[in-house]
Order: C-alpha cells, then structure tokens, then sequence
C-alpha cells in the first residue's frame, strides 16, 4: 500500500471511536489470520460495530479504502452469508449489515467453512478409503488413512447435529461448560 493512500486510511480511522477503532483494526488482523483479506475483516468489524445499515460510500470514508475495494470486499462478505443488502425508503443507494446475533453468525461461518473446507477433505477420504480397501498399500499408511477419514466423518456428523439445533439451544449448550465435562465423567481444569 503506497503511503498516500495509508495516510487516507489513517485520517478516516481517526475519526471513530477509539473502542470501534481498536475492535475493527484487531477483527483485520484476527481475519488475516482466519485466511481473510483484512479490508474484509474490517469491513465486517465495522458493519457488525454500526448501530445502522451503511452504505459503500460511508464505509470508504469510514476506513478510508477505495469505493471499489468495498465493493469487491462487501460482495465476499455476502458470499459468505454475513452480509445483507438493504434497502432505506427514499434512498435508491444500496445500505449493508451484517447478522447482530453472533451465535447465528458463527453458525453461518461454520456452514461456510465446512462446504469450502471439509466437504471437499472428507470427499478426498471417503474415496481414499473406498480405493484403500483394494490397495495392498502397507497397513499402517492404510490405518492411518482410515483414522483420519473416520475423525472427519465424526466432525461431520457432530456439524450436523450442532447445525440442527436452533441459535438458543446451542448457546445454552456451549454456557452449560464445565456441568457437560463432569457429566461426561471429564474433570474441568
């Protein structure tokens, strides 16, 4: 990024809070992370932060990036399923927000990463382990092949049970914690 265009970007970040400023900069570097682009990253921060639908001119000023990059970036956001288009009476610009509930946020991005990570893994396994069956590959590379592809069938399987389940009952789920280990017969720390 030439130096111009980041003394843009660091005038229009000045501008907000300090808190919104800190949380969108650090949701940037967390999605680089997470294997985002962070202008994405930070273009949902800001969305997920706004008390208001925005549109792709307030979102530039806001960060200061370029119109075209929000684009590019708000059309990710939506391919993703966290970002909506909506519409004000009178307004004919497009405005965007993302889900506030964050549980069904991070049930959106869990369906999203399974299709585009695990599915296509689990796909490769289940035809690895149908091939192996017939393979007098070494037993060790077999059994070895056959753990993983039975990890992953069990990820799968709990993602659908977990999918199921409505936004509540997987929140109550997750805050039960400690009182599931020691049902489980598992010690907390």
């Amino acid at each position: 990024m030439d130096k111009e265009l980041m003394a843009v970007e660091v005038i229009a970040m000045e501008k907000l809070d300090p808190i919104v400023r800190r949380f969108i900069l650090h949701w940037g570097e967390m999605g680089t992370r997470w294997g985002l682009n962070r202008t994405v990253a930070q273009i949902h921060a800001l969305l997920y932060l706004s008390p208001r639908p925005l549109n792709a001119e307030e979102i530039a000023e806001s960060l200061g990036i370029s119109r075209s990059n929000v684009s590019t970036s708000l059309k990710e956001l939506q391919g993703w399923g966290v970002v909506r288009v909506v519409h004000i009476p009178g307004d004919r610009r497009d405005y965007f927000e993302t889900i506030p509930d964050v549980w069904e946020m991070f049930k959106i991005i869990l369906s999203e990463r399974k299709r585009r990570e695990l599915d296509p893994t689990l796909a490769l396994l289940r035809a690895a382990v149908a091939e192996l069956e017939r393979s007098s590959l070494d037993p060790t590379v077999k059994e070895r092949v056959f753990e993983i592809a039975d990890f992953f069938e069990t990820i799968d399987a709990a993602y659908h049970k977990l999918h199921r389940l409505p936004t509540g009952a997987i929140r109550r789920l997750v805050k039960l914690g400690d009182r599931v280990l020691r049902a489980l017969g598992v010690k907390p720390d």
